[in-house]
């Protein structure tokens, strides 16, 4: 299996990136930074690293003709790379750049990957999304509303994508988690985890192809007890 993940390079994108590597899967890392993508492939074997702006139409066309180089064709895309922001660190550049990087990015990435991804007997693309995209979510959360409107253009986006590609048999898959803690290594009572989300994502790329499995939406933990 040939896995592209963005924003690899720390949090969630990490914990993915090990989770395939762990199935066998040479992965290919991007992020923004480079050497942060790198310091993801040291741990994992057979795996690369690439740039990738997700904000710089130029950067992911490079980035996915790279890929293509080192594959040949890719079997699964996560996109995974989008900028938080929180509304405290709110200015106009951060702004644009959180709308750029979570919606824009997301359609540059599958746009490009495309070509790679139809040449694979199991194309699936996977986009993780946030329980901030949806009407229900938390009103006072920290997270500015630009960071809510990129989120939303990504499940709006997947949505699209997944009726249109269906045909083709293209599996389309959303990921809507409410915040989780990344440290896999002292996980919190009650708190989900980037390992289960990381797992649900495995869950549903390796299900047979007549299986299409449309988005994945979480429950919040009740009086520390199973979830959604």
């Amino acid at each position: 299996m040939n896995v592209v993940i963005t924003g690899g390079g720390r949090g969630f994108g990490r914990t993915v990136a090990r989770r395939f590597a762990a199935q066998g899967a040479t992965v290919v890392v991007t992020a923004r930074d480079l050497a942060a993508a790198q310091r993801t492939c040291d741990e994992l074997p057979d795996a690369h690293a690439l740039q990738c702006d997700l904000t710089d139409p130029a950067s992911v066309r490079r980035c996915a003709e790279q890929a293509e180089q080192l594959l040949g064709h890719v079997d699964v895309l996560v996109n995974n790379g989008a900028a938080f922001l929180a509304q405290s660190e709110a200015d106009d550049e951060s702004i644009v750049r959180t709308i750029l990087s979570g919606s824009a990015g997301t359609v540059l990435a599958t746009e490009n990957f495309l070509p790679l991804l139809r040449r694979s007997d199991r194309p699936d693309v996977v986009t993780i999304v946030s329980q901030e995209a949806e009407s229900r979510s938390d009103p006072q959360h920290i997270a500015h509303a630009a960071f809510h409107a990129a989120k939303a253009g990504q499940g709006r986006h997947a949505e699209i994508m997944s009726q249109r590609l269906r045909p083709e048999g293209i599996r389309v898959i959303s990921v809507y988690p409410p915040d989780f803690d990344n440290d896999d290594h002292a996980p919190r009572h009650g708190v989900l985890t980037a390992q289960s989300v990381a797992d649900c994502v495995l869950f549903a790329v390796n299900q047979p192809r007549d299986c299409f499995i449309r988005s994945f939406h979480f429950e919040p933990m009740v009086s520390g007890t199973g979830s959604g």
